[in-house]
């Protein structure tokens, strides 16, 4: 449900308004009753009087509600009408209800000083609440516009994409009757193939590669080149072909017959 910030201070500008509004009013109509100078002991205001004296307090405060909450159009001569046309209404209205209550004041026999600005405070006190309630509706319109381009846009917003399962989670089964899933193809690196560790050569195969390469080479100066002992290479050291001795027995010398 969409809610709207409560504004700070809102309340008391309606206070401020409708106090300076009610007692503008109730002095310009208490100051249609002073009686005139060298008036009868029987004199009473005339009613058009009563009214009037209603009638100037409220003009004012609707022509500064419509100077600045109507959005006026652009243009110079919407300007012009606004300014040449509203501002006389207001001053008109607003001098003739700080005369009254300046006018009351006076009958009620207060000093000069308080005369002469303690209108200002009644009719000021009303046009200072009203400004306060045009700015803040501003604001709260266009919080108010905020939070429903908000709305708007979480509502046309698509879901969001179901989350793939983790590796290693089993599938559940298809029922029968229903489609299978479509995976979306998932741009997965290809593993790179196991290295197979290179065969080192045996030490029987480096000894008969140094023999052959240095056939003169002792066993020693074979043993120190290859990093291995010498008895090692003495064993995997060829034997040479004249050291062989031949096991097989020898056919017994014959005697010569005489």
């Amino acid at each position: 449900m969409r809610t709207v910030a409560k504004l700070s201070g809102r309340g008391w500008a309606y206070t401020g308004a409708i106090l300076g509004g009610a007692v503008s009013v109730a002095a310009n109509v208490a100051h249609s009753y002073v009686p005139p100078e060298y008036a009868p002991a029987d004199w009473t205001p005339h009613t058009g009087a009563v009214v009037g004296a209603v009638f100037w307090p409220i003009a004012l405060f609707v022509a500064v509600e419509i100077f600045a909450r109507i959005a006026w159009p652009d243009g110079r001569r919407w300007t012009a009408l606004r300014f040449l046309g509203l501002l006389p209404v207001a001053l008109v209205a607003a001098v003739v209800s700080y005369r009254h209550l300046s006018g009351l004041l006076t009958f009620y026999r207060e000093d000069t000083l308080t005369a002469t600005i303690g209108p200002l405070a009644v009719d000021g006190l009303m046009v200072m609440a009203t400004g306060a309630l045009i700015a803040t509706g501003s604001r709260r319109a266009a919080g108010t516009a905020a939070e429903q381009v908000a709305e708007t846009a979480t509502d046309a917003a698509p879901p969001a994409p179901a989350a793939a399962p983790a590796p290693g989670t089993p599938t559940p089964p298809i029922a029968a009757g229903d489609a299978a899933p479509t995976l979306a193809p998932r741009n997965t690196p290809k593993p790179k193939p196991a290295r197979t560790p290179k065969r080192q050569p045996s030490a029987a195969d480096r000894v008969a590669r140094a023999v052959a390469k240095t056939p003169n080479a002792t066993p020693a100066q074979i043993a120190a080149r290859l990093k291995l002992s010498e008895r090692t290479v003495q064993r995997h050291m060829p034997r040479p072909a004249d050291d062989s001795v031949s096991t097989a027995p020898t056919a017994p010398a014959l005697s010569a017959v005489a």
